[in-house]
């Protein structure tokens, strides 16, 4: 059994309608509630929703979540020109059943999602019994609340 944690945001177009193509896609085990933030990296642009979404599938390893999740922003027309940059679709391999990862192609657990309230919030949300290898509870590591609005948007 393969159990990922991604992360997904979007900021421009149609950002519903992007992270709604993930869930679509992946169907998966759990979803959070949608959040809106402020974008993150020091660059001007729109506010973001986020989502985190559980998935589980036997037959998909990290790489295999991680292909996936390039297909998902593919699909949404991302363009990869600036580092935290706008995005119609960002789709972040967070967790792959707990463990660690560190290959420059993908590194496990997410290397900033411990300092990203827009992954911790959401992630606490749908599994307050998370842990976040390396870091501790996720629950614990997402009271800080700063910039993180819930809205009402469902994914499903």
């Amino acid at each position: 059994m393969s159990r990922a944690v991604l992360s997904i945001g979007s900021n421009l177009g149609d950002r519903l309608a992007h992270l709604r193509s993930v869930v679509a896609a992946l169907r998966p085990v759990a979803v959070s509630p949608v959040y809106e933030t402020a974008p993150w990296g020091g660059i001007e642009q729109d506010d973001y929703l986020n989502a985190v979404v559980i998935v589980d599938d036997p037959d998909t390893d990290a790489y295999g979540w991680l292909a996936r999740a390039h297909e998902l922003e593919r699909a949404a027309g991302r363009v990869r020109d600036v580092r935290w940059g706008p995005r119609t679709l960002d789709v972040d391999v967070v967790d792959v059943d707990g463990t660690t990862n560190a290959d420059p192609d993908l590194t496990l657990p997410h290397p900033r999602a411990y300092e990203r309230a827009f992954v911790l919030v959401p992630w606490a949300d749908v599994d307050p019994d998370a842990v976040l290898a390396g870091h501790g509870r996720v629950s614990d590591l997402a009271e800080d609340r700063t910039g993180v609005r819930r809205t009402d948007l469902e994914l499903r």
